[in-house]
């Protein structure tokens, strides 16, 4: 099924720089939607903006903006208000994680990752969703992970975050999808972009196979056209997903700390081994 617009019809895509974020941007253009790009990197956004009007001749903005700023999604949409631009589709991609034991973590590293995975998507949501109603379209994808479908020790305060991101989206599709505003949920395994190198280890994949940006995005995008609640591309990954018990919830809790163990350094992993047969 296509969903290119017959009318000019934007898509926002948070993220753009770089990832899921960039093939986001660079199917949706072969669709035939304009463009907001937004990230922090403006040479990056250019770049590929002017690469995707170039070769699908759709209209690209630039926003830049750091999604961890408490105003960060009243800033986009001041900046969209400045240029007259209304926003049909919004792609809540950008996102980051954090490995490790908790107390090791940098809590600002933790408070800026739930600003940028939860709030700046909620406020972005809350943003631009009024203008779809009045318009009688509009959706909304959002980005989570197959680590929000069960709590995950030692990837604690992201897959927590994946875990609103999933619930919020499924609670906001059962609101809006008689007013003619989608909205889905993509919740990706392992994919072969920066995140893997920004949390610092591949380790931090502890379940499921990688694929590349490419499908996982092509799915996503049918899965809006078909107005799917949520989905989770590959067969192995969503097996793994989907054949994780969800009760009793202590019990889910530490099968997950003994398959997410792997994403710990070794010397942190002994030292969790140790603690817990201590406990046990």
């Amino acid at each position: 099924m296509s969903t290119a617009p017959t009318d000019p019809t934007t898509a926002l895509v948070t993220g753009a720089s770089s990832g899921l974020g960039t093939e986001f941007a660079s199917q949706l253009a072969g669709r035939g939607y304009d463009l907001v790009l937004v990230a922090r990197s403006r040479d990056r956004l250019e770049e590929i903006a002017a690469e995707l009007t170039k070769v699908h001749g759709v209209k690209t903005h630039v926003v830049v903006q750091d999604l961890a700023r408490p105003d960060a999604g009243r800033r986009v949409a001041r900046e969209l208000a400045d240029r007259s631009l209304h926003v049909d589709l919004l792609v809540n991609n950008a996102g980051f994680g954090t490995v490790g034991r908790f107390e090791e973590i940098a809590p600002e590293r933790d408070h800026d990752m739930l600003m940028v995975n939860v709030v700046a998507l909620v406020d972005l949501t809350h943003e631009l969703l009024p203008g779809m109603l009045e318009r009688g379209r509009g959706a909304v994808l959002n980005v989570g992970s197959t680590a929000g479908y069960q709590p995950s020790p030692y990837l604690t305060v992201y897959s927590a975050s994946k875990t609103f991101v999933l619930n919020f989206s499924l609670a906001l599709r059962q609101e809006y999808r008689r007013r003619g505003v989608r909205v889905t949920a993509l919740c990706p395994g392992p994919v072969e972009t920066n995140f893997f190198k920004v949390i610092g280890t591949r380790n931090a994949a502890v379940a499921g196979s990688f694929t590349t940006a490419e499908p996982v995005v092509r799915t996503a995008l049918k899965a809006l056209d078909r107005d799917r609640a949520y989905v989770t591309p590959g067969f192995a990954n969503a097996i793994a997903a989907h054949l994780n018990p969800r009760r009793p919830r202590t019990l889910v809790a530490r099968v997950g700390e003994l398959i997410c163990r792997k994403a710990l350094r070794p010397e942190q992993d002994a030292d969790a081994r140790t603690a817990n047969g201590a406990a046990s």
